[in-house]
């Protein structure tokens, strides 16, 4: 298959699988051309089917780039009527990563552009090196951004969704961090430390906890407060179905004894 590889690492640790997937593209920046976007797709489907798995790393190879859009050689000539195709298939890699049902960590370590910045939004958190580069160029290329850049105003807010949309102008780090796109800016070196961070708590969470709150985020999306509110509900009555409240707060109980 042309177009960029992606790779997956399953790391087996104590309280379970992480995966680490790579969109291997470095000579285009991590570009993702219709190949891409469809490998990526089947491999957060794959991972899904694993019942072990904790948490799920997405990144870019090399040091320059996470993803930087999709591959312009291959846009430019698309006809109205594959138009959509191309479209469908940063949706569908964009749902798959929504659908996970365990956090999406976005280790963004370069530039982070167009589909790129949609796929980084479609994960549940971002964290950034301070060299990175953000934007939605597509205006500037004759297109509207679409697809997953709905998700842009709940993160950083109508009017900065507006501003990078209308202008396809660029914004760096510091500011993805200030307009709330990123959770956490740090330099380079400390990247793989901040990732690290989030695993280990994740990691020491309860299992079927995470994955009943990461499904009652998505819902909360669609939902009315007082519906959001019954949803957590029986969100919190799900996770007494089985023993996991139980050996966790006794767990805690016990350190504080000691």
């Amino acid at each position: 298959m042309s177009g960029p590889l992606i790779t997956v690492r399953l790391e087996a640790r104590e309280a379970g699988n992480v995966a680490f997937v790579t969109v291997d593209n470095p000579g285009k920046r991590n570009a993702l051309g219709i190949a891409g976007k469809m490998q990526l797709a089947a491999s957060f489907r794959d991972l899904a089917r694993d019942k072990a798995l904790r948490v799920a790393v997405l990144t870019g190879a090399g040091g320059r780039s996470f993803i930087a859009g999709a591959d312009i050689v291959e846009m430019k000539s698309v006809s109205a009527r594959g138009a959509r195709e191309v479209h469908e298939w940063v949706h569908r890699a964009c749902e798959a990563i929504r659908a996970l049902p365990v956090p999406v960590i976005a280790r963004v370590n370069g530039y982070c552009f167009g589909a790129g910045m949609e796929l980084a939004a479609s994960c549940d958190m971002r964290i950034g090196v301070s060299t990175a580069k953000f934007g939605m160029p597509e205006v500037r290329f004759g297109i509207p951004s679409g697809m997953e850049a709905c998700l842009l105003p709940q993160l950083i807010g109508w009017g900065k969704t507006r501003e990078l949309v209308h202008t396809g102008d660029h914004m760096d780090a510091a500011e993805a961090h200030r307009c709330g796109f990123l959770e956490k800016l740090v330099d380079p070196l400390h990247l793989d430390a901040g990732v690290e961070q989030w695993i280990s708590s994740i990691l020491a969470a309860g299992p079927r906890a995470v994955r009943l709150q990461k499904q009652l985020v998505r819902d909360w999306e669609r939902m009315t407060i007082a519906q959001a509110v019954q949803a957590g509900i029986r969100a919190c009555n799900a996770a007494r179905r089985t023993d996991e409240p139980r050996r966790l707060m006794q767990a805690f109980l016990d350190r504080k004894k000691k």
